[in-house]
């Protein structure tokens, strides 16, 4: 697609394309995402949360005490708003607007799906402790076929919502969502740290979800996005109830995705020696 906006700034552009995307499932308007990016400064980290910050404080504010369809709309939209604005900050985990953002995006959300009817936040017991995510049960008798949808390294549970999860359960599927160990919910609160044998991880979530005797467990499907597009077929590989996994997008080859982005001086020709700061992160 064109790059309409942020010319000289491609992460801003992708993150403004990743808003615009949730429009389809009401967790963007377009006119407020236009709206809120023509506020930043690129390149400026604070001002991509100053302005995403400040249009998600405005739409929960609106939202509040509103008719019921206006706060479910509102408040999905703040959310992902709200998960905007801390996106970029990162490179400072120990900085308050990041845990601040994430707790009033997911408040919102979690308000907002109380609106939708068999949705509902569960808590998967994984070793000493829990995986958050959402239960979207569908409507009708009988077991049904089922989804588990992760993300990968920055996406979270919420975000799902609106790129599957909602359009499964609409379709006739049960889904379940899940923060996985070093994603998103675990990161904001003090959970498990990632792992790369991701089976360790969907084993626990295949446990909880086929327990319930409304989903088919001969018709579970496993759906991993961006990161997760190599993490699914690795626990598929490992997981024998899963019947199919989708790759969203299919991970090929994890170093040539990850080296692409690095200066041409970071890089690692065949037999070179490489600078310490690409070493740790790519060995």
């Amino acid at each position: 697609m064109k790059q309409l906006m942020f010319h000289d700034d491609p992460p801003f552009w992708f993150e403004t394309l990743r808003n615009l995307g949730l429009a389809a499932y009401g967790g963007s308007d377009v006119g407020e995402v236009i709206a809120t990016a023509a506020r930043v400064t690129p390149g400026d980290y604070g001002s991509w949360h100053d302005a995403w910050l400040s249009t998600a404080e405005r739409l929960e504010a609106e939202a509040r005490g509103s008719h019921p369809v206006s706060a479910r709309d509102g408040l999905l939209r703040a959310s992902s708003y709200y998960r905007a604005a801390e996106f970029f900050l990162h490179g400072h985990p120990e900085d308050p607007r990041i845990d601040h953002a994430y707790e009033r995006g997911v408040s919102c959300f979690r308000d907002a799906i109380a609106h939708f009817p068999g949705v509902t936040p569960v808590e998967i017991p994984y070793e000493d402790t829990v995986l958050h995510g959402y239960l979207y049960r569908a409507a009708g008798e009988g077991p049904r076929p089922a989804v588990v949808m992760h993300n990968g390294f920055d996406g979270a549970a919420e975000e799902l919502h609106f790129s599957g999860a909602l359009g499964g359960q609409e379709r006739g599927y049960h889904v379940l969502t899940f923060d996985g160990p070093g994603q998103p919910a675990a990161i904001h609160r003090d959970g498990p740290a990632f792992r790369p044998d991701w089976e360790n991880v969907v084993g626990p979530v295949l446990d909880f979800l086929t327990q319930d005797p409304g989903v088919d467990p001969a018709r579970t499907a496993l759906l991993g996005v961006s990161l997760g597009g190599y993490l699914a077929p690795r626990a598929a590989a490992y997981e024998p109830r899963l019947a199919a996994v989708v790759a969203l997008d299919g991970v090929f080859d994890a170093v040539s995705a990850l080296t692409a982005h690095l200066p041409l001086r970071t890089r690692k020709p065949s037999g070179a020696r490489q600078p310490s700061t690409t070493r740790k992160w790519i060995g």
